[in-house]
């Protein structure tokens, strides 16, 4: 029986580590990225609110990227400003600047499964915050609900860019890549609907009709609802979805291997 190959969806600076623990489970991985992680063109509000880290009550990091883009510019972080992260990829990227428990507060969803802005708001002591300031870092774009919450309990919330998010080209070469991709049973590996959109848009653009309807018959393997439904808008036939966190990936694969 043939096994499916893993595609891993991710920027690249994610992709290649997950990629090698999937290989470590004896599958083959493709890394195919669907997002490109850049640098702010502009880093000016970036460095100056890096500076300023003792004005705020709490921080909050949407995701890993958000964490390794704006502490390279952190001198040493003020141990009473008190960080909120969704998951334990964020707290690895806290941890190799040398942040974590022992140093700092750091929240967190008490619901592994589920690591979003909606567990990380039942973690947090609103009613401490109002009247107070509050970071959230994050890419370009992304969710509002949990800015919007604190708002609306009457927290001052600061929202800061500290990279892009953007789609990458699709050039020659990765469009035939992704025919050859579409010419045989794969398991997608997909972590966030923006990707999920732009793999669809990619799949339209190609010379055939036929391939769409290859694509919404690939076996996709989400950590989300959202994306789940996502998927589920966009036609999609096979749908696994995991907990949150790279280790509930690795088990749904691993139990198919």
């Amino acid at each position: 029986m043939h096994q499916k190959k893993v595609i891993i969806t991710r920027p690249v600076a994610q992709a290649v580590d997950f990629a090698n623990k999937v290989r470590q489970l004896g599958c083959e991985a493709v890394v195919f990225p669907l997002i490109d992680i850049r640098a702010l063109d502009d880093r000016t509000e970036l460095v100056a609110v890096a500076g300023q880290l003792e004005m705020f009550s709490l921080v909050v990091f949407v995701s890993p990227n958000a964490i390794d883009a704006f502490l390279p510019h952190v001198k040493s972080w003020p141990s009473s400003v008190p960080i909120g992260v969704m998951g334990s990829g964020s707290r690895r990227a806290l941890c190799r600047f040398g942040i974590d428990d022992q140093n700092t507060r750091i929240l967190s969803p008490a619901n592994l499964a589920k690591t979003d802005s909606e567990t990380l708001l039942e973690v947090l002591d609103v009613q401490a915050l109002v009247g107070k300031q509050v970071l959230i870092v994050r890419g370009t774009g992304g969710r509002e609900l949990l800015s919007d919450a604190l708002r609306s309990a009457g927290v001052h919330v600061q929202m800061l860019t500290s990279y892009q998010r953007l789609a990458p080209a699709l050039t020659e070469d990765k469009k035939d890549a992704l025919m050859q991709l579409l010419d045989e049973d794969n398991r997608w590996v997909m972590t966030s609907s923006e990707a999920l959109r732009t793999l669809m848009q990619w799949v339209e653009q190609l010379q055939s009709g036929e391939f769409v309807a290859k694509m919404q018959h690939q076996e996709m393997i989400v950590p989300h609802a959202r994306i789940a439904e996502t998927a589920t808008s966009l036609g999609f036939h096979f749908i696994t979805l995991t907990a949150s966190g790279d280790e509930s990936l690795l088990v749904a694969l691993q139990s198919h291997v």
